[in-house]
C-alpha cells in the first residue's frame, strides 16, 4: 500500500511545502491538497515549490472540476510541471463543491465530467484530443505522463470512473462502503472491457494517531459533515431508502441542517454536530499505531492501493511521525539484507 496525505493550502505556502518535505522523508508517495481558489491559495504554484523542494513524491488536487478551470489550462499545467520535475504529478477530479458552490455555482454534470477527463488526460499524456471541433495538442508535451482519478461517491459516478479513470478516489475510510464502492466500480471497469485491477484505488479519510479518542473525534467532526456534503445530493437524486447507495452511507444525515463553507475542512466547525460518534469511527482512521494499521490492512485486503491522510487537525506532526515510524513500514514488505 502507497501512503499520501492531503493538505490545505492555508497561507504560508511555506508550511505547506514544509508539510510535504516531512511527509517524504517519513515514507510517503503523494502529496494531495484541497483545490478552492477563494477558500485558500491557488495549489498549482504551491506544487511547483513541493516538486522543487522534494525528490519522489507525485502532487496533485483531492480535487479539481471542469467548472473554475478550462480543462484544456489545466492538462497544460500538469504537462508544464511534468516537463519541470519529471512526470510526478496526478489529477484527482470531481463534479465540483467547495470551489463551486463558494460562487453560488452548482455541480458539472456526470457527462460534463467524463468529457473533461478525456481532454485532461489525452492532452496530459501528450495526445492529441478534439476540442470545439478542432483537434489540439501540445507539441512540447510528447513525454508527459499523466494519470487521472475520478472522486465521486454514487452509482453514476462510479460506473464513469471504472469505464474511463486511471483511478478511483473514494473519501470515506468504511470497510463496508468502500467494498460496495470498489466493487462498483471495478464491474464498471470489466463491462467497459477494461483490466479492473488496473483502476488504481485511493482511500482518503482523516488519520490522527494518539489515546485520547474522544478529542480525535471531535477534530475530525468536520469530515462527516463534509461527506455528508455530498450525501445529501445522493438523497436528493436516489431516496433516501437505500435505492442504489447503502443505507450505511445515507442514514447518519438525517438530523443534517446545512453546511457553511467558509469553515469547510475544518476542525471544530459548527455545521458537523449532527454527526454522530459512530460514523467518524467509521469514515475515520483514530486511535494507536495499531489501531490504525489493522484498518488500513482491512483496506489493503479490499482491493485498496494508497491511503491519503486528512492532516486537518491539532496531532499533524505527531501523527506524520507515527506513520513514518510505525504505520507505513507495517503495511510494506519487509525486505532481508541476507537471504
Amino acid at each position: 500500500m502507497d501512503f499520501g496525505v492531503v493538505l490545505q493550502c492555508n497561507p504560508p505556502a511555506s508550511r505547506v511545502v514544509e508539510l510535504a518535505v516531512s511527509a517524504e522523508n517519513r515514507g510517503f508517495s503523494h502529496v494531495w491538497t484541497f483545490d478552492s481558489h477563494v477558500l485558500w491559495q491557488e495549489p498549482y504554484v504551491i506544487y511547483s515549490q513541493i516538486l522543487s523542494a522534494t525528490r519522489t513524491v507525485t502532487v496533485g488536487p483531492m480535487v479539481t472540476n471542469p467548472l473554475t478551470r478550462d480543462n484544456s489550462v489545466t492538462a497544460s499545467t500538469y504537462a508544464t510541471l511534468n516537463s519541470m520535475f519529471g512526470n510526478r504529478t496526478v489529477c484527482g477530479i470531481g463534479r465540483g463543491d467547495s470551489a463551486v458552490r463558494v460562487t453560488s455555482g452548482k455541480p458539472c454534470s456526470v457527462a460534463e465530467l467524463g468529457a473533461a477527463v478525456q481532454v485532461i488526460r489525452e492532452l496530459g499524456n501528450g495526445r492529441s484530443v478534439e476540442i470545439n471541433g478542432a483537434t489540439v495538442q501540445f507539441p512540447w508535451a510528447r513525454r508527459s505522463e499523466l494519470e487521472v482519478y475520478g472522486a465521486g461517491y454514487g452509482p453514476r459516478m462510479l460506473d464513469l470512473i471504472g469505464r474511463q479513470t486511471d483511478g478511483v478516489i473514494l473519501q470515506i475510510a468504511d470497510p463496508l462502503i468502500v467494498e460496495w464502492m470498489v466493487g462498483r466500480v471495478k464491474r464498471a471497469a470489466e463491462a467497459a472491457g477494461r483490466d479492473p485491477a488496473a483502476v488504481k484505488v485511493v482511500v482518503a479519510a482523516p488519520a490522527y494517531v494518539g489515546t485520547d479518542v474522544a478529542h480525535q473525534r471531535d477534530q475530525c467532526r468536520w469530515f462527516g459533515g463534509m461527506v455528508g456534503n455530498h450525501v445529501a445530493d445522493l438523497v436528493a437524486r436516489y431516496g433516501g431508502d437505500g435505492a442504489g447507495v447503502p443505507r450505511a452511507l445515507t442514514d447518519y444525515i438525517e438530523h443534517r441542517c446545512g453546511y457553511d463553507y467558509n469553515q469547510h475542512g475544518k476542525a471544530g466547525n459548527t455545521h458537523a454536530d449532527f454527526v454522530p460518534d459512530g460514523i467518524i469511527d467509521r469514515f475515520c482512521l483514530l486511535g494507536t499505531p495499531d489501531q490504525h494499521v489493522s484498518r488500513l490492512q482491512e483496506l489493503s485486503d479490499l482491493g485498496v492501493d494508497q491511503f491519503a491522510a486528512y492532516l486537518q487537525h491539532d496531532g499533524i506532526d505527531a501523527t506524520l511521525t507515527a506513520y513514518g515510524d510505525h504505520v507505513i513500514p507495517a503495511l510494506q514488505p519487509q525486505l532481508s539484507a541476507r537471504l
